[in-house]
């Protein structure tokens, strides 16, 4: 399992100043969210209360409100000028109920939702595991978790092209969908599925690639990241080594999406609870 070192106070930062820039550079985010919403359509579920969890602008939030015209639905997310855009999703009469909160702190009590849908969102956990267990928490039992994240073979042309130029960390680390699904299994979920695909985006220039990060806010989070300003020449440098992966006149930027879901179980264990073995007990 590779070491999430996260530095969240800088995704948040991040995040909020490209809320205004977001929806025009999200095309792999709102095509993601797609496939995602789509596997609901298999799923046999009519929630009380729905949990966009990293909800960013609000384009998932919009969806959710459609699919479940029943439901009370719920957009959180830690950039609050994200919340911005996502508080004006839906109709006059019925609009998300906005929360601007950390994923790893849910503000919000045990047993609460049916379902959680999350975007993208969990690769900028700075714990996974506590991450995981928080949507346990909320989860009613017999509630879904669904959603998506980015897997260790995203934007490996990227972090190839920076490994010619120097050993700094240029690009997030991401986990493998067998260590997400190890981590779903010892949080008490029930019954998890996980699957991959690969999505390739191309570009004229790198410079578009890394235009496109900074319009949604992906920046370099990393804690070991480069605190200076990069220069000139170790740009040209990587964008050189860039050019190695061109192919048919377009450079690739490979996205490795993992989808997940899971069950909260029937009968969920609460803080306090004591598991003793059998074998233990007094057979007197």
């Amino acid at each position: 399992m590779p070491e999430n070192l996260i530095d969240k106070e800088r995704v948040r930062c991040a995040f909020s100043r490209s809320a205004d820039s977001y929806d025009a550079a999200a095309v792999l985010q709102r095509e993601v969210s797609r496939r995602m919403l789509e596997r609901l359509d298999l799923v046999t579920l009519e929630p009380r209360a729905v949990l966009d969890l990293g909800c960013g602008t609000g384009e998932q939030t919009q969806q959710l409100l459609q699919r479940y015209p029943k439901a009370a639905v719920h957009a959180l997310d830690f950039a609050l000028p994200m919340l911005g855009h996502a508080r004006k999703k839906g109709r006059w009469l019925r609009r998300p109920r906005c929360i601007c909160g950390d994923m790893e702190q849910l503000p919000l009590a045990d047993d609460s939702m049916d379902l959680i849908c999350s975007n993208l969102a969990f690769q900028w956990a700075s714990d996974p595991v506590l991450l995981y267990k928080e949507c346990l928490r909320v989860l009613r039992p017999e509630g879904l978790l669904m959603f998506t994240t980015f897997g260790p073979d995203t934007l490996h042309e990227l972090r190839s092209a920076w490994a010619e130029v120097d050993d700094d960390a240029h690009v997030s680390p991401f986990m493998d969908m067998h260590d997400l699904g190890d981590i779903l299994i010892n949080s008490g979920y029930a019954a998890p599925i996980m699957d991959v695909e690969r999505i390739v985006l191309t570009y004229a220039r790198v410079d578009d690639l890394m235009s496109d990060l900074k319009n949604i806010g992906a920046r370099n989070a990393t804690t070991r990241r480069p605190r200076g300003l990069t220069g000139k020449a170790r740009m040209q440098a990587m964008r050189e080594a860039y050019e190695g992966f061109r192919c048919d006149g377009v450079l690739p930027a490979t996205y490795e999406v993992v989808y997940g879901h899971a069950w909260a179980p029937m009968h969920k264990p609460h803080a306090g609870d004591v598991s003793v073995p059998l074998n233990m007990l007094d057979k007197k």
